[in-house]
């Protein structure tokens, strides 16, 4: 196996370990009492980070698998979310090469229209099913959390993983979308 084939299902394993270390510290029970914020949405943000940033880190099926997982770890309505989030992500990835230019505010709105799309779509199909469902207070919170927390996650995924946007030169390199 060469470097770049090595590196590729490198991150992608990366990218499971974080989800389900997310998905383990969510479900872990700290504190008994109920919560008065909620929690942004990190796998969320984790993975539309890195579909802007290295879309072949991240592949469709993968995003599908992670989301399905945590939407039955998390008791919620089985693939809805996880097939929104699939529609989000492809949307992101097949937009992240005319991001390149954008720069970082122009990914961060993408992804803010993107994350508030999910949420609301997820609302709406669930009012459409009558399907109950938290208060839209909360929900909102835990969009605006959500994208307020995209910038850190992407900072940490850049200095600490080494998820950086692809540049011009590395666009022909395996997986990667020109």
């Amino acid at each position: 196996m060469d470097n770049q084939t090595t590196q590729l299902w490198a991150k992608r394993g990366l990218y499971l370990f974080l989800a389900l270390l997310i998905l383990f510290f969510h479900l872990l029970p700290l504190n008994a009492r109920p919560d008065r914020w909620p929690f942004p949405d990190l796998i969320i943000a984790l993975t539309f980070a890195w579909v802007l940033r290295r879309p072949e880190f991240v592949p469709i099926p993968l995003i599908a698998v992670v989301m399905l997982l945590a939407d039955l770890l998390l008791q919620r309505p089985p693939g809805l979310l996880a097939a929104l989030v699939v529609m989000g992500a492809s949307y992101l990835r097949n937009a992240a090469p005319g991001l390149r230019d954008a720069g970082f505010m122009g990914e961060w709105t993408s992804a803010a229209v993107v994350i508030t799309a999910v949420f609301a779509l997820n609302r709406v199909i669930l009012a459409i099913l009558s399907v109950q469902q938290a208060a839209l207070g909360p929900v909102v919170i835990q969009v605006v959390l959500t994208i307020a927390v995209y910038p850190l996650i992407v900072l940490l995924s850049q200095s600490g993983f080494g998820v950086r946007r692809v540049s011009s030169s590395e666009s022909g390199a395996v997986g990667a979308r020109p």
